[in-house]
C-alpha cells in the first residue's frame, strides 16, 4: 500500500512538473509575441505554483512594465521585498521600475540599496553586477564589483570582470589596469588576456600598456607575469631585441635552463630577425655551457642564422663567406660528421654550392652525408635532392636525374616524392625536352603540395603558350638555358642569353618572360628597384600575357616587404582580385590585401 501511495505521489509530482514546463513555454511564447497581458497572467500563476520562483517573478514584472501597469508591479515588489528584505536583486528590479517611469532619483536610491545589501557571496555579487551591466549602467556594475572586492577581502577578486566592463565602455586605460590586476591574481589567464589585448587595443594603446608594464615591473620585480606579458608585447611588434632583454632577465632570476630564451630565438629566426636570434642563441651557449639542455641545438641554430643573415639576398662578401665556412668547420670538428650533425653538413654543402660556387667541395660532403650509418630516410632524401642540384649545376644531367628518381621511388606517395618529380620535370625543361617535361607536369598539377601544384601549372602553361609559337624551338631552348644559367648563379651569362633572344627573335612572345626572368635575378641580388622595374614593364606592356598575375603579385610583395610602400602593394593585390580572380595568387592576394587594409585588427 505504501508503495502504491509513493508511486501515485511520484506520478502527481512529475505531472505537475510537466504542466509547469508547458505553461512556462506558453508564457514565453506570449511574451515573445508581445501579448504581455496573457504572459503576465501565466507568469503570475507560475510564481504561485512554483513557490515564488525568482525567474518567473522577474518575467512577471517585465510584463507589467511593458503594460505600464506600474502600480501592480510596485505592489508585487513591495510584497517581495517585505518577504526578502536583504535580497539585493529586488531593489535592482525596483530601480528598473522607477527608470521605466523616468524617476531617475528614486531609481538611484533603489540601486544604492541593492549595492548596500551585498553579502559575501561571489556568485551573488557577480550576478548583481552583470544585471547592472545589462541595463546598461556600467558605473554601478563597476561599483558593485569594487564593493565585492572589499566584502570578500580580495582587491583583485573581480578585476577580470571590471576590465570587461571598462572594455565595453571604451575606457582603454582602465581596462588595461584591471586586466593586469587580474593577471597578477590569476596567472593562468595569460593566454586569454593576451587574446583580448590583441583584439581590442589600437596601435597607440600598446604604448600605454608598455608604460604600465614597465612601472609594475619596477614596483613588483618578483611578479613574473609582467615581464612575460611585456615580452609578448615586444614579440607582437617584432621587437625581438627588447623581448630578449626581458627573457634573459627572467632566465637569470628564475635560474631556468634557457628554454624561454630558446623559444624566443626560434620566433626571431622565423621572422628573419637573425641578429636577435643569434644574440639569443649565443646567450644560451655562454650562460648554460656545454652541459646545458639546449647547447647542441642552440649552436646549430646560431650557425644557421649566421648563414641566413649574410646569404639572404646575395648581399655578402667573400670574406663573409670564408668566415662562415670556418664556423661550420669548427662546429663539425667539435661534434663530428654523422647522422646527428647531418643538417649542418647539408648547410655547409649549400654554402659551397650556392654561394661560394665550389661544387668540388659541396658534392663530396653530400655523397658522404647520404651514406651516414643510421641516417633517417628523410634527411638522406633531402641530401640526395641537394646532390642532384649540385650535379645539375655542373651540367651532369644524368647524375641529377638518377638521384631525383631515387627519391621519387622511395617517396612515391609523399610530398618529398612530388618535389623529386618536379625537379626531374624542370631538368627536362632545362634540357629543352619540352614534350617530356609536359608529360611529367601534367601529373604534378594534382600534387598534394599546393606549392608544387602551382609551380607545375605555371611551368606547364608557360611551355604550352610559347612552344608552338614558332616552327623552331630554338627561342624556348635559349630561354630555358638562360634559366639554367641563373640557377647556376651565372647571372651575367644568363642575361646575355636573354638579350640574345630579344635581338634574334624580336617578334617572339617571350619578351614578358625575359623581363620576368631578369626580375628574379635582380631579387636574388637584392637589387629590388631594378626587379620592380622589370615587373612594372610586364604590367604596363604585357597585361594580357601569362606572366601578368605573377608580376602583379611579386611587385606587390616587393612594395610590401622591401620598397616600403604599403599603399602601392595594396593596390596591386586588389588589381589581382579585380582582373585575375582565377589566378593561383588570388587567395594569398586577398589575405594580404585585407591585412594591409586592417581587417580583423579590432
Amino acid at each position: 500500500m505504501k508503495q502504491i501511495t509513493y508511486l501515485a505521489f511520484l506520478l502527481m509530482f512529475s505531472t505537475s512538473i510537466s504542466f509547469a514546463q508547458t505553461n512556462a513555454k506558453l508564457a514565453q511564447e506570449y511574451y515573445n509575441n508581445g501579448e504581455f497581458e496573457k504572459a503576465a497572467t501565466m507568469y503570475e500563476k507560475l510564481v504561485t505554483e512554483q513557490g515564488g520562483n525568482a525567474y518567473y517573478f522577474t518575467k512577471y514584472l517585465n510584463c507589467l512594465t511593458e503594460l505600464e501597469d506600474y502600480s501592480t508591479a510596485e505592489q508585487a515588489l513591495n510584497k517581495r521585498i517585505k518577504a526578502e528584505p536583504k535580497n539585493s536583486e529586488w531593489y535592482l528590479e525596483y530601480g528598473n521600475l522607477m527608470e521605466a517611469q523616468f524617476k531617475s532619483e528614486e531609481a538611484g536610491v533603489q540601486y544604492r540599496k541593492a549595492i548596500s545589501l551585498l553579502q559575501p557571496s561571489q556568485g551573488k555579487i557577480d550576478q548583481l553586477a552583470r544585471k547592472f551591466a545589462a541595463i546598461p549602467n556600467y558605473d554601478l556594475a563597476v561599483e558593485t564589483y569594487e564593493k565585492g572586492n572589499k566584502i570578500l577581502k580580495n582587491p583583485y577578486q573581480f578585476s577580470y570582470q571590471i576590465a570587461d566592463v571598462y572594455r565595453r565602455q571604451g575606457e582603454v586605460g582602465k581596462m588595461i589596469t584591471h586586466y593586469l590586476n587580474s593577471l597578477e591574481a590569476t596567472p593562468s589567464r595569460m593566454n586569454i588576456i593576451q587574446t583580448y589585448l590583441q583584439r581590442y587595443l589600437a596601435e597607440e594603446d600598446f604604448t600605454t600598456l608598455k608604460a604600465e608594464l614597465y612601472e609594475r615591473i619596477q614596483e613588483k620585480p618578483d611578479v613574473n607575469v609582467y615581464p612575460q606579458l611585456l615580452t609578448w608585447l615586444f614579440v607582437q611588434k617584432k621587437d625581438f631585441k627588447n623581448a630578449l632583454r626581458q627573457v634573459k632577465a627572467m632566465d637569470k632570476r628564475l635560474d631556468e635552463n634557457g628554454g624561454r630564451v630558446f623559444k624566443l630565438a626560434a620566433n626571431a629566426k622565423q621572422e628573419k630577425d637573425y641578429e636577435a636570434a643569434i644574440l639569443a642563441y649565443d646567450y644560451i651557449l655562454e650562460e648554460k655551457g656545454k652541459t646545458g639542455a639546449y647547447y647542441l641545438e642552440a649552436k646549430r641554430q646560431a650557425l644557421t642564422c649566421k648563414r641566413l643573415k649574410i646569404t639572404d639576398g646575395f648581399a655578402y662578401s667573400q670574406e663573409d663567406l670564408a668566415g662562415l665556412e670556418q664556423e661550420y668547420l669548427s662546429f663539425l670538428e667539435e661534434f663530428g660528421r654523422n647522422k646527428t650533425t647531418a643538417a649542418i653538413v647539408r648547410e655547409l654543402s649549400q654554402l659551397y654550392a650556392l654561394y661560394m660556387n665550389d661544387l668540388d667541395k659541396a658534392i663530396p660532403l653530400l655523397e658522404e652525408l647520404i651514406n651516414y650509418p643510421g641516417i633517417d630516410r628523410v634527411t638522406q632524401a633531402r641530401g640526395k635532392l641537394d646532390l642532384g642540384d649540385s650535379y645539375l649545376m655542373k651540367d651532369e644531367i644524368w647524375e641529377s636525374t638518377l638521384l631525383y628518381s631515387q627519391v621519387d621511388k622511395a617517396f612515391k606517395d609523399d610530398i618529398m616524392g612530388e618535389e623529386a618529380r618536379y625537379r626531374n620535370a624542370k631538368l627536362s625543361y632545362f634540357a629543352g625536352d619540352f614534350d617530356w617535361a609536359q608529360a611529367q607536369l601534367s601529373v604534378l598539377k594534382a600534387a598534394t603540395s599546393e606549392l608544387i601544384s602551382n609551380d607545375a601549372i605555371d611551368l606547364s602553361v608557360f611551355i604550352m603558350d610559347h612552344y608552338s609559337l614558332d616552327t623552331t624551338a630554338t627561342p624556348m631552348k635559349m630561354y630555358a638555358k638562360a634559366e639554367l644559367l641563373a640557377f647556376q648563379n651565372k647571372f651575367d651569362q644568363s642575361f646575355i642569353m636573354l638579350d640574345s633572344i630579344k635581338m634574334i627573335y624580336p617578334e617572339h612572345g617571350l619578351l614578358d618572360d625575359i623581363y620576368y626572368a631578369k626580375s628574379k635575378v635582380f631579387q636574388k641580388k637584392r637589387e629590388y628597384t631594378k626587379a620592380a622595374d622589370m615587373l612594372q614593364r610586364i604590367i604596363d606592356n604585357h597585361a594580357e600575357e601569362i606572366r601578368a598575375d605573377n608580376a602583379l603579385f611579386e611587385l606587390g610583395e616587393l612594395y610590401e616587404t622591401h620598397l616600403d610602400d604599403k599603399e602601392k602593394a595594396k593596390a596591386l593585390y586588389q588589381k589581382i582580385l579585380m582582373e585575375h580572380s582565377g589566378s593561383t595568387f588570388a587567395v594569398e592576394a586577398r589575405k594580404r590585401f585585407r591585412a594591409l587594409r586592417g581587417d580583423g585588427m579590432q
